[in-house]
């Protein structure tokens, strides 16, 4: 198969994930005026002004994933005619990539932007705020998260556990499926492996023999290079070939089962969240919302090119074999029942989130999914 055919028939994108439903108290409706409009900035004149430091779990060089915090920022500044100013700062800056959950929840920094399932260890509960295994794409994450109760239920969760409100900020859509230093064709290829793999898909692939390790994105290239690990995830090829991985790895797998469908969030030490003015809290709240949008777009933007110019480059694409998958899938969701039957908060969201998936997967199976199946089918035939 030619390689641009062999891209386009496995090219990430799901340009339908950018539609969201209308959200209800955690996500405003977009004002007609202008950022700039006389209105708002008379609005704004009695506002106090406001300056955050805000702790990111990203290097600036990933323009894509840390432009989710950038472009949060940048719509607070401008919806608050530059009262209230957030500025993001790289990881390692204020807290370690993998610490922004910690800083913010203590109070050392006001807010913060990162991964939830960075924080597994510290409750289950934190897969959901991301992505769990063999769950949910970008389109259907942001629907269970908006209109399907989870982010109400995730918030109060937060509140109680870690003093913090988050938001969703963004979503990279289905994620590739990793870097390898060989191919990787059944289950016993896995055993002993070293592998980069965050959040419950690194539990997962630690109950298919997988030695896990969890480094932040700046440390993932030399720990390739170094033999440190045999393989690594990131995020997709935009992100992926930033960080050079192909150089230092030549299999690259899909799909990224662990995440179908990744949101990024912002979180704000609940006691500054209290003193802000409730018109500032709006603002976070439409600011977050544009983010989540935002990134979503640029990665289904971006992707495909990027991924062309890897294979282009010598890059050797590979599909996980039906055989991985399944027994992944089998994995993923013993995971889930393990979890369930010792922790009581992840029972309560696991239940309802394993049905509105039951009932959206339905649904999308019959509209869109045979829409899908059929032009895809179709691509460079």
């Amino acid at each position: 198969m030619k390689r641009r055919t062999l891209i386009h028939s496995v090219a990430i994108g799901t340009g339908s994930a950018v539609a969201l439903a209308a959200c209800n108290a955690t996500t405003p409706t977009r004002s007609s005026e202008s950022p700039s409009s006389p209105s708002v900035a008379s609005a704004n004149s009695e506002l106090p002004p406001i300056e955050w430091q805000m702790a990111t779990s990203w290097p600036v060089s990933l323009d894509t994933i840390f432009g989710g915090a950038q472009v949060f920022s940048d719509r607070v500044a401008a919806l608050t005619g530059g009262k209230f100013k957030i500025t993001p700062r790289a990881a390692g800056e204020l807290a370690p990539g993998l610490e922004v959950l910690n800083v913010v929840s203590q109070g050392a920094v006001p807010c913060g932007h990162t991964a939830s399932y960075y924080y597994v260890g510290k409750s289950p509960i934190m897969g959901f705020g991301s992505s769990l295994p063999f769950g949910l794409i970008a389109e259907q994450q942001n629907a269970w998260l908006y209109e399907g109760g989870g982010l109400k239920q995730l918030q109060e969760l937060y509140a109680s556990k870690f003093n913090l409100i988050q938001f969703p900020a963004g979503n990279t859509g289905a994620q590739m499926g990793g870097w390898f230093r060989k191919e990787i064709s059944t289950i016993n290829d896995l055993k002993g492996l070293k592998m980069r793999i965050p959040g419950l898909g690194g539990q997962v692939m630690g109950k298919l023999g997988v030695t896990v390790q969890t480094l932040p994105g700046g440390e993932i290239f030399q720990a390739l290079q170094t033999g440190a690990i045999d393989a690594a995830e990131w995020v997709g090829p935009y992100d992926d070939e930033k960080l050079g991985l192909q150089r230092v790895a030549q299999f690259y797998y899909y799909p990224g089962w662990w995440e179908p469908g990744t949101t990024l969030e912002v979180q704000i030490n609940l006691d500054e969240w209290k003193k802000l003015p409730i018109e500032y809290q709006e603002v976070v709240k439409t600011a977050t919302y544009e983010s989540n949008m935002t990134m979503l777009a640029r990665y289904n933007n971006l992707n495909n090119e990027a991924l062309q110019r890897l294979v282009d480059g010598g890059t050797q694409l590979r599909p996980y074999s039906d055989e991985i998958l399944a027994a992944a899938e089998t994995a993923s969701f013993e995971l889930y029942d393990e979890f369930a039957t010792k922790d009581a908060d992840f029972k309560t969201i696991f239940e309802g989130w394993q049905k509105f998936r039951d009932r959206v997967y339905t649904w999308n199976n019959i509209n869109e999914g045979n829409f899908t199946r059929y032009v895809y089918s179709k691509v460079d035939s």
